[in-house]
């Protein structure tokens, strides 16, 4: 059985589902609007000969005719950057407003902490963390470029983070957007899952759930944690939602809009039953949107 066979069970079209990930991926970027705003970045690629679409539901998202987002001046000036299209739902769902304190957990290559300093409108502050120091220079890099103030970045394991950063104060809101399995990046990275091993999913459950558990203690509570991995895979979604529910306690699993097509989280897979607020969570499969696949989940601190 191939890796994606295994999801069968939860996907409504399988065999769509099969046929979107064998399909490459459009090319999508961000406009950045610190520096620009969407009409004048579209007018300035338009200038350049590149024809682009309107993302219907994100107003910042334009999607591209080419494979190579960055061959612009709008993009070394820093007005565009690459990111996935579903890949910009934790940050909105997050909905950091000016003058918060966030934490971005894993935050390297920095897509989405840009887009949460872009939101804030270069306000408040942002801890962008992430344990690889290599992929902090590229964190550095797209922060600079895109010209982001609010931002401090620290080499560090998330699951040792300070709890009360700022004055004794937790923070406002976390994004708790983890390494996973990948799964979903099957569409950019084909040989994605060459290599994927059951005991690889369940090795990075285990620092998965110890992030998420990290972040619920250093949110205040009625702040806001947004978990979202790139995976399909139940172990390292709703199965570490429903381990920071039992073990840690102080947080609920909230619904929310999302103008995506999706489906609910699931409640039960593979002989092991997850709490029901698990449902609320949300899974974006490729047939959906044309887009990659992606996990997305809120919740509240309750105390």
């Amino acid at each position: 059985m191939s890796v994606l066979e295994r999801y069968e069970p939860l996907v409504d079209d399988f065999d769509a589902f099969l046929a979107a990930c064998e399909r490459p991926l459009p090319a999508v970027v961000r406009v950045n609007t610190i520096r620009t705003t969407t009409e004048r970045a579209v007018e300035a690629l338009a200038d350049e000969g590149i024809a682009t679409e309107r993302v219907d539901w994100h107003d910042a998202l334009l999607r591209l005719p080419e494979d190579q987002p960055g061959a612009n001046w709008p993009y070394v000036h820093g007005w565009l950057h690459g990111q996935e299209e579903v890949s910009a739902v934790p940050a909105d769902v997050l909905a950091p407003e000016q003058g918060d304190r966030v934490w971005d957990a894993c935050a390297a290559p920095g897509s989405k902490t840009t887009q949460l300093a872009a939101l804030m409108g270069d306000t408040g502050r942002i801890v962008a963390t992430d344990n690889n120091l290599g992929r902090i220079s590229a964190l550095r890099s797209n922060a600079e470029r895109l010209g982001v103030t609010n931002t401090a970045i620290t080499n560090e394991d998330a699951r040792n983070h300070s709890l009360k950063p700022f004055d004794n104060r937790e923070y406002d809101r976390a994004l708790v957007d983890v390494p996973c399995s990948c799964e979903g990046t099957i569409r950019k990275n084909p040989d994605t899952l060459d290599e994927w091993t059951l005991d690889h999913v369940h090795g990075i459950a285990g620092a998965q759930k110890g992030i998420l558990r990290r972040a619920v203690q250093a949110t205040e509570p009625g702040g806001t944690v947004v978990y979202s991995t790139c995976t399909f895979a139940p172990e390292e979604n709703e199965a570490v939602l429903d381990y920071a529910l039992a073990e840690e306690g102080g947080c609920r699993v909230v619904d929310y809009d999302l103008p995506l097509d999706h489906a609910a989280g699931v409640t039960e897979w593979d002989g092991e039953e997850y709490d029901p607020q698990v449902a609320h969570a949300k899974r974006i499969y490729p047939h959906h949107n044309d887009t990659g696949g992606f996990f997305c989940a809120k919740l509240e601190v309750t105390d």
